[in-house]
């Protein structure tokens, strides 16, 4: 559920150049269900690029926003919006059956504190949302990109944690998570280098995983097999 590698900062008058993805677009067959809770659920809960800034008192009144980049089949997102009504929670995932899945639940559950980009995150943070505005943002289980001549596609870069850091508050957290100990590592490293940022481990490494992360069937499987999963928790300081 990972999403593109872009260079937030480059030089306006530069012509535009395509980015490196950190993802592969495969869409895959949409179920019955997928579709219809695009058909149905867009109108509610979908937001578009096209649309431009974020105006979060219209969406949700002055609830605190978190956005989570790829949501994957939305389960996990669904279930903190559900258990946390006080807030607003924002959706961003390029595969569409996952957003059709996500729609389809929404509906079924009444869930009003969501929406949903069916968008490259990349777009969505840089034209979308407004600096010091986030609350909170959660990666969970980016694509890893094992292979060394990948590395580059991993969205968790330098630059990715700038971009971060300008879209949440003072005291936003970036929360990721992931189930592949060599990316755990390269996260921990670019955060830790990244300015404006403070780890919350006491360590200076991970933290448990946090209630508020819903426990994936993938996750609990991988478990019961002795699989690891590594949550990092960085709150912007300045």
């Amino acid at each position: 559920m990972s999403q593109e590698v872009d260079q937030p900062g480059a030089d306006d008058s530069q012509a535009p150049r395509r980015s490196i993805r950190s993802f592969v677009l495969r869409q895959g067959r949409m179920t019955v269900g997928q579709t219809r809770g695009i058909e149905q659920g867009w109108p509610r809960y979908g937001l578009t690029v096209a649309e431009g800034a974020l105006n979060y008192t219209e969406l949700f009144a002055d609830k605190p926003v978190t956005l989570e980049i790829g949501f994957g089949m939305g389960q996990s997102l669904l279930a903190m919006a559900k258990a946390a009504p006080e807030q607003a929670f924002i959706g961003v995932e390029v595969h569409k059956p996952g957003v059709g899945a996500l729609l389809a639940s929404a509906l079924a559950e009444e869930v009003d504190n969501l929406r949903v980009y069916n968008e490259d995150a990349i777009a969505v943070l840089e034209q979308c949302v407004p600096d010091a505005s986030l609350a909170r943002l959660m990666l969970f289980f980016p694509d890893p990109w094992h292979k060394s001549r990948h590395h580059k596609r991993r969205i968790v870069q330098p630059a990715f944690a700038e971009l971060v850091r300008r879209k949440l508050k003072v005291g936003g957290v970036l929360h990721m998570a992931t189930d592949w100990q060599p990316y755990a590592e390269h996260m921990l490293e670019v955060l830790s280098a990244a300015p404006g940022y403070q780890n919350q481990a006491a360590d200076g490494a991970y933290i448990e995983r946090p209630a508020e992360r819903p426990l994936t069937k993938f996750e609990a499987r991988g478990e019961r097999l002795g699989h690891g999963v590594w949550d990092l928790k960085f709150t912007r300081t300045e």
